[in-house]
């Protein structure tokens, strides 16, 4: 899980009198057990449930800014396991402690947070010009740290996560976007035929009620020879 820098003044907000998770679970419009996963480190406020948290607490959030890094390797968070159509409970996701590994810092935007996921399944086995293949690594950049410079385009590869059950629920998995004029199309890459795609209409708005959003761009893919 991507560490949350509002963490904090969230925290120090609901120490005040009248403040409280359940009342800013309400203004969010989310379940009191998704506040207390922020809280407790286990989840991260979206954008637009920073700007409802602001109006509710009635004071700004704190500003944020990326260090730069001059390195040539930097640190890449292990996120996760990306696999397309397993809706895993979210703390599945949480239980170890975070971990780091070393990896290229992308030049193009040295300053955002990397991140790195491991494949499972054959959702993109087809992907041109290279398969991302069941094993394999893929190291990413968090697309909350460039989305104000980087506009989602036809034929990115990202990281795409849909919630359910308030936050409950989570499934990321890896998809190929294709853009329309009154939607988007995350596709799989698939021999495999069960794999379909997800289709958002007007900002990410869902049809089926779940919630989806791009956490990350794909920008390596890595993996380990076998036998050592």
């Amino acid at each position: 899980m991507l560490e949350d820098p509002y963490k904090k003044w969230v925290i120090e907000n609901l120490a005040k009198p009248g403040k409280s998770q359940t009342g800013l679970a309400k203004a969010l419009g989310l379940h009191p057990s998704a506040i207390n996963k922020v809280v407790s480190g286990k989840r991260q406020l979206k954008s637009h449930e920073v700007a409802g948290a602001v109006a509710y607490f009635g004071e700004e959030a704190p500003k944020t800014e990326l260090a730069p890094s001059a390195s040539k390797w930097v640190p890449a968070r292990k996120a996760g396991v990306v696999a397309a159509g397993l809706f895993r409970e979210v703390d599945e996701f949480d239980q170890s402690e975070p971990e780091d590994i070393t990896v290229p810092r992308d030049e193009n935007f040295p300053n955002a947070r990397q991140l790195t996921f491991e494949v499972e399944g054959d959702s993109m086995n087809e992907l041109r010009p290279r398969p991302i293949l069941p094993g394999d690594t893929i190291v990413c950049t968090a697309y909350e740290d460039i989305a104000d410079r980087v506009v989602l385009r036809d034929g990115m590869v990202v990281v795409v996560q849909r919630e359910r059950d308030a936050g409950q629920m989570r499934e990321w998995s890896v998809k190929q976007i294709e853009i329309y004029e009154d939607r988007t199309e995350f596709h799989p890459r698939s021999s495999n035929p069960k794999h379909k795609p997800i289709v958002v209409h007007r900002q990410f708005d869902a049809d089926d009620g779940i919630s989806v959003e791009v956490i990350a761009v794909v920008r390596m893919v890595m993996n380990a020879m076998p036998g050592f």
